[in-house]
């Protein structure tokens, strides 16, 4: 069929836009939820709720009224945009453990803030800690793989089982001095999306979008071919430490919504996904974004309708949405152009 080739990009280009559009909304949400207290936002603030309890009595839920469900939706759609982002460029370096890793790392953060809390009473942003943590982390990985000989994987799994393991310890004794829960950062659950923390995967957002799209080429340079962008005195270490440094930020964020042990999901599936039909590397970036999408979405209704936990719905409708693209593609391995 000689247009259905044309078809499909016209279909993309919609469907990015569409994401756009509601990942835009998502990111005016929160910042009228941050600025309700004055009073041009604080109408639009109060005009929205009245439409979210209209549409809870049309859909028969009591989810749309409620401040924390807006706070917890915005932020799962701004991770289907950033972590497949992301995760484009790690899968195609073969770099897909490195989100479980700054995960594990990310944890320990949080870790470090509840046991500091419980002891000084101190109420900042545990999501903050976190990301401070996981940078520090993620340097830490770059580090290590820019300075030893090993394979390029030990770095990463020194660094995953290394941070897990301070990550309990700190669990083990803050429990003992203070009894605090951790299950919902290593489950996930919507409940631990604070407004600060929502706020903070909205600024996350934009800027690892307008980063990725500052360096688009650069990245695509190093991702397909490291040692010609070496030759071309390309700052690979620069590049690198920038793309990890964002990974991490994102598995941060995240982490509210899906946990420690899922978090690295939403990096790689939606990007296996989107393999599995794209046929070059600007496409495959697209088509993730959109399968991330189509996963959180149709994981927000799974939970919201079975009471079911919002991470796990995510992942399950992420995996899928991959076996559908398995049964619908006609190849087996994905050969793409890098344009």
């Amino acid at each position: 069929m000689p247009n259905a080739h044309p078809l499909r990009r016209r279909l993309e280009r919609v469907g990015i836009g569409l994401t756009a559009v509601l990942a835009v909304a998502m990111v005016g949400l929160l910042a009228i939820d941050a600025l309700r207290s004055y009073p041009i936002a604080g109408e639009i603030y109060d005009q929205a709720r009245i439409a979210g309890w209209w549409l809870d009595q049309y859909l028969g839920t009591n989810v749309f009224y409620h401040p924390f469900m807006w706070r917890s939706i915005a932020t799962g759609v701004l991770i289907g945009v950033v972590a497949p982002l992301v995760g484009t460029y790690l899968v195609h370096r073969e770099m897909a453990l490195i989100g479980e890793t700054l995960a594990h790392t990310a944890f320990a953060g949080v870790a470090v803030g509840l046991v500091v809390s419980a002891a000084t009473g101190w109420s900042g942003s545990l999501m903050l800690v976190a990301l401070v943590v996981g940078i520090l982390g993620a340097l830490g990985v770059q580090w290590l793989a820019e300075r030893t000989d090993t394979y390029g994987d030990v770095p990463i799994a020194i660094m995953l089982t290394g941070s897990f393991a301070v990550g309990t310890l700190i669990i083990s004794y803050g429990r003992g001095t203070s009894g605090f829960n951790v299950e919902g950062y290593l489950f996930g659950n919507i409940s631990v999306v604070t407004p600060s923390g929502a706020r903070l995967m909205a600024v996350i957002s934009v800027v690892v979008v307008l980063v990725t799209v500052a360096t688009y080429k650069q990245l695509l340079f190093i991702t397909f071919d490291e040692q010609a962008a070496r030759v071309a005195r390309l700052n690979v270490t620069w590049y690198n430490t920038l793309l990890i440094v964002m990974t991490a930020v994102v598995v941060v964020g995240a982490m509210q919504i899906l946990g420690v042990i899922l978090v690295a999901a939403m990096l790689v599936v939606p990007v296996a996904t989107a393999t599995q039909v794209a046929q070059s590397f600007r496409e495959t970036l697209s088509l993730s974004i959109l399968a991330g999408q189509v996963a959180v979405v149709g994981g927000f209704a799974l939970s919201i309708s079975q009471g079911l936990p919002t991470g796990g719905s995510i992942v399950v409708v992420a995996i899928a949405c991959y076996l559908l693209a398995i049964l619908a593609s006609s190849r087996s391995t994905a050969a793409i152009s890098t344009h």
